[in-house]
């Protein structure tokens, strides 16, 4: 059996749920399938359940890319203000968490919901549980083999995402497509994810675990002042997610502990006013106890602070403030929220996301070598590239 559709979108998760939705209100027909036996897996679990679909500041210098200029174009086409009126249309309540995070009050499935909803409104066939067996093209259609026949199509447009989380279906299946047809594909790696210790750093650092901290996290190319988290495996929380974006293996971080105060004049002020207190308890005053004690053991300081010179109190306070560790690794695509790397921009049209030497060819989405910071950018990147590329298939 044979079929035919204008536009056949290969993903039904966020950027593949957008473009059906702006092409079916274009009166296209399309056929949006998914191996996946669910609708959206990636939404349903983000944000804790709540979905972080957006975020009000969201702006071009909030996303890595070889080509830094190419969201620009899809961004401007389809804001953030766009998906927030959409949201309001369906009547959906959410709110700002922090640093212009938006969030549903209720759950991640009433974005789905909401996506499916305008899915069928506007005659989007979805078939889920649909692996595509191979893709190929003639002169001018595109030809999709499945289990159950084949698929004929005009436009294709791939939105399969890209390595992270495989446990709810993640695969490399739109670099493959991208690969057959000649496109470059610049070499994936896990972003937004946990940072590993190796094991004699780890030992150090084993009665840290599930202790939390604001810190301010540095590497050569980036910083970020937001929360961090000492794990079983090495540190996490936005500020390492952030950071984990930028760094490379084998480089150092710089970790400052107590981003809004100066540790060594601290420490300092403490001698003077507190000379029979432990340096440990004087430093407890401004870190957790666990955290505060580590360090000075690390160091070397222990005891009264009127018997450790001033040097050493300084040094101390500056380990606090510049704390250096060079990562063993990451935990992975197991855990990383987003891939970094993808199609590369080059080969694509920023304007509609159409493959410049295979016409009618789409990638949108995580597919493609644009990566958001954390909070909510890396769903508006998908709601803005799926809509451009819907408006052009």
């Amino acid at each position: 059996m044979t079929e035919r559709f204008d536009v056949v979108i290969i993903g039904a998760g966020a950027a593949g749920l957008m473009c059906a939705v702006s092409a079916g209100r274009r009166g296209r027909t399309v056929l949006l399938v998914d191996h996946a036996p669910k609708l959206a897996e990636k939404i349903r679990i983000s944000g804790g359940g709540r979905c972080n679909f957006t975020n009000l500041h969201t702006t071009p210098e909030a996303f890595l890319s070889a080509n830094p200029h190419f969201c620009k174009s899809a961004l401007r086409q389809f804001d953030q203000y766009d998906f927030i009126a959409m949201v309001e249309a369906h009547k959906i309540a959410y709110h700002e968490k922090k640093f212009g995070q938006l969030f549903c009050d209720s759950s991640s499935q009433a974005i789905i919901d909401m996506l499916r909803d305008e899915c069928l409104q506007n005659h989007v066939e979805i078939r889920l549980h649909t692996p595509i067996v191979s893709v190929g093209k003639t002169a001018d259609l595109f030809s999709l083999e499945t289990a159950s026949g084949r698929i004929m199509s005009s436009s294709l447009v791939i939105a399969t995402g890209g390595l992270s989380i495989p446990k709810i279906g993640a695969t490399g299946f739109g670099y493959a497509v991208a690969r057959q047809f000649g496109i470059d594909v610049l070499t994936p790696r896990p972003g937004l994810v946990p940072l590993t210790f190796d094991p004699a750093l780890l030992a150090r650092c084993k009665s840290l675990s599930g202790l939390s901290v604001d810190a301010e996290v540095r590497c050569a190319r980036a910083g970020f002042a937001e929360g961090l988290l000492f794990t079983h495996r090495g540190v996490s929380g936005p500020s390492i997610l952030q950071i984990s974006s930028y760094w490379q293996e084998g480089e150092k971080i710089s970790v400052n502990l107590t981003p809004t105060m100066d540790a060594g004049a601290h420490l300092l002020a403490d001698k003077r006013t507190k000379p029979k207190a432990d340096v440990a308890t004087c430093l407890a005053a401004i870190l957790p106890k666990r955290l505060a004690q580590e360090l000075v053991d690390m160091a070397g300081l222990g005891g009264h602070i009127a018997e450790r010179t001033d040097r050493q109190l300084q040094d101390l306070g500056a380990m606090v403030n510049g704390w250096e560790v060079t990562p063993d690794g990451t935990e992975g695509y197991r855990t990383a929220e987003v891939t970094l790397g993808g199609v590369n921009t080059e080969a694509l049209s920023s304007k509609t996301m159409q493959a410049k030497t295979v016409p009618g060819l789409f990638f949108i989405g995580e597919a493609v070598d644009v990566t958001g910071h954390l909070g909510g950018y890396n769903f508006q990147w998908a709601w803005s590239s799926g809509f451009v590329a819907g408006l052009n298939v």
